[in-house]
């Protein structure tokens, strides 16, 4: 007893001493939640300054903390602008570069607020009854456009107040429903709408200017403010939004609509011609082009988005312009350049999310930035300002010109936390997968890499399907968790994945256990033939979403390979998983069609046929509040697997949805998972 605590009392001073001298330790999910998140970064109209989000991860709490921070374009001057217990975000400047609009919950509920740059208290700009979810400023600062959620037959804020008491106050529990949606994503829907209001900077009463629609704007549930805008003039808002009645739950045709801010019309529809997807409207800077994002394809969320161009004001008999059609990418942000000779688009760039300059009047696409993975684009003066991470740092700021050179970090707000863990080292390769057509994959070597050594593998299975495992920071599924435990990670972006033009995202539908497994079992072949450190006896294989789908079909129709397997929010039956299901398009598309239209297509990649050929120790877990992919379906894996007499084990959390977002859930999660590795594929 004695040597055992001389033995502990010397671990601690060793520890002590690692801590001071400043030594470095493989990362974990500790480090992982020390990692400060840049977010939401805009420049201030005269190019001088720089706001962005800066989230920390607060443990007592048990979640994270926001507050604005400031630096010049050149990094210089980084200062934190609020620091309030609330959480203060979604920063816009006013029209002198003098104050910062943002929300905050400091007064309870999410309202605007504004704080001056150059010292003074930040002051309430809204005070109503009900959370501000996002807003935006008018071009001639004037006016400012909000979403609250209300109920649509509401004829003023204070009617949604006054039923939302009565519910509130009701000793009847029962929800009535008459159509979908019934829940969303993590969600009860009773019956309020995000709807957008606008009103005076200078005070009065808000207008609701989508008053009476039965559809969101911004959409649910990740919609925010940049489905929505301001006309150049300031006297309407261009927004989008789906408005599909009953048909709601199965249908992607999202549309642009207009009505003037004082809601004095009905909103007129911009692309009723279209069935598809339409969103992101943003105008050019001389106001005369409106652009945006959209899809050809009705009821198929992963369709490429293309640019569209409309000749503002809006003429119904001019048609718009398709901008860079042979463009096999499909953006998810747009932003026009300062002179509106050239639009920047960020799109998924075989494994990378890339930045590109698009010419407006000749669709000449150049790439600006092609490593790493960009978040957000604005411009200073001669110089594009943009977030970017990879998969050795979290999100930082960057500048570079308009020719894509003299790129430069801004920030370096996480050089101590990277500093004090070590990560490793990472590489993309292609291989040959499903007929042989070219499939790429990242490998991530050991923390503390030694070649002459072989590694046990962490097999990681991306979601979606129509996903990526990029050269992204994941805060969920962060290959160096991995690598700092002693595992090399393997990451096959299998074919339907983003990134590699639509043909082969198409090429999942309908195909869910086909190319996607030949790609897997290819890609892991690839890897440790072309790898020799890699131990292809000790192999785990992991997944979440469409990643735990794989896994349950992996059991069963690759049963013999893994040592183990990590099943996170995966369906087991796919033909009772529409029923259970929110998103119907999604199930319609992939399968093609309805289950009792088409039951072969929901038949023929069935996880739970297969049930039978299960021998793969399996841990599953599953969160009460997914709504996409329901607890029961993990019940299910798991009941099976019980049944059957396989090594499994449940980690449920019932305050978590299809993700998992609490700091002190996520170090459960990373322990589980890792200590499930540890046990079964360590040996």
């Amino acid at each position: 007893m004695r040597y055992v605590k001389f033995l502990i009392f010397g671990l601690f001073i060793a520890a002590s001493l690692n801590l001071y001298s400043g030594a470095a330790h493989p990362f974990t999910v500790h480090d992982l939640l020390t990692m400060d998140r840049i977010s939401g970064q805009t420049v201030s109209p005269d190019g001088k300054l720089i706001v962005f989000n800066l989230r920390k991860t607060d443990l007592d709490a048990n979640k994270g903390r926001t507050d604005l921070w400031l630096v010049d374009t050149k990094g210089k001057g980084l200062r934190q602008l609020t620091a309030h217990p609330a959480a203060d975000h979604s920063p816009c400047w006013s029209k002198d570069s003098k104050k910062i609009y943002f929300l905050s919950t400091r007064s309870g509920s999410s309202q605007v607020w504004c704080i001056p740059v150059y010292g003074g208290e930040a002051r309430q700009v809204t005070d109503l009854p009900l959370n501000i979810s996002s807003f935006k400023i008018s071009p001639d600062g004037k006016k400012i456009a909000f979403s609250m959620d209300v109920f649509p037959a509401s004829k003023t804020i204070d009617c949604t107040v006054n039923k939302l008491d009565k519910i509130e106050k009701s000793k009847a529990t029962g929800k009535i429903f008459e159509r979908l949606f019934i829940r969303h994503w993590d969600t009860w829907n009773d019956g309020r709408r995000s709807h957008i209001f606008v009103m005076s900077l200078a005070g009065g009463k808000p207008v609701d200017v989508i008053k009476g629609m039965d559809s969101d704007c911004p959409t649910k549930p990740f919609g925010g403010s940049e489905e929505y805008c301001f006309t150049p003039c300031g006297t309407a808002i261009v927004f989008s939004t789906g408005n599909t009645g009953r048909a709601e739950a199965w249908s992607t045709n999202f549309d642009l609509f207009s009505t003037p801010a004082d809601g004095s019309e009905t909103p007129r529809c911009l692309t009723e011609e279209n069935k598809a997807w339409d969103t992101q409207p943003v105008f050019s800077n001389n106001g005369k082009t409106l652009a945006y994002l959209s899809m050809k394809r009705p009821d198929f969320e992963a369709d490429r988005f293309y640019i569209k161009l409309r000749s503002w004001p809006y003429d119904k008999a001019e048609k718009e312009r398709i901008l860079a059609l042979d463009w096999d990418h499909s953006p998810g942000t747009i932003v026009w350049g300062p002179k509106d000779k050239t639009l920047y688009a960020v799109a998924g760039n075989f494994g990378q999310k890339s930045l590109f300059a698009i010419d407006v009047k000749t669709g000449k696409v150049k790439t600006i930035v092609k490593e790493g993975w960009v978040t957000s684009v604005d411009f200073a003066g001669k110089e594009i300002i943009f977030g970017m991470n990879n998969l050795k740092s979290p999100v930082e700021l960057y500048s570079v010109d308009f020719k894509g050179k003299k790129q430069k970090r801004i920030t370096n707000i996480n050089a101590s936390q990277l500093a004090a863990a070590k990560m490793g080292s990472y590489e993309q390769f292609t291989f040959k997968g499903w007929n042989d057509e070219t499939v790429y994959c990242y490998v991530v070597k050991p923390v503390d890499f030694d070649a002459n050594k072989k590694y046990p593998v962490a097999f990681l299975i991306h979601g979606g399907p129509q996903g990526s495992f990029g050269n992204h920071f994941h805060y969920r599924w962060n290959p160096q968790v991995y690598t700092g435990r002693g595992y090399a990670a393997v990451m096959v972006d299998f074919h339907g994945s983003t990134g590699y033009g639509q043909d082969f995202t198409d090429s999942i539908s309908r195909d869910w256990g086909g190319k996607p497994l030949v790609d897997l079992k290819k890609g892991l072949a690839a890897a440790l033939k072309r790898y020799p450190w890699l131990d292809g006896e000790r192999v785990g294989a992991l997944g979440a979403s469409f990643g735990g789908y794989m896994v349950n079909w992996i059991a069963g129709n690759w049963p013999d390979r893994f040592r183990c397997l990590v099943n996170h929010d995966g369906n087991l039956d796919e033909k009772f998983a529409y029923y259970d299901t929110e998103e119907l398009w999604f199930p319609e598309w992939d399968h093609g069609g309805t289950p009792w239209d088409n039951p072969a297509g929901y038949e023929k990649y069935n996880p739970i046929n297969f049930v039978k050929n299960w021998k793969t120790p399996m841990l599953v877990i599953h969160g009460a509040l997914d709504f996409r992919v329901v607890e029961t379906q993990g019940f299910a894996t798991f009941t099976a697997l019980q049944r059957r007499g396989i090594p499994s084990k449940l980690l449920y959390f019932p305050d978590e949805n299809h993700w998992v977002l609490k700091p002190h859930n996520s170090i459960l999660w990373h322990d589980t998972v890792l200590d499930w590795l540890d046990q079964w594929v360590k040996k």
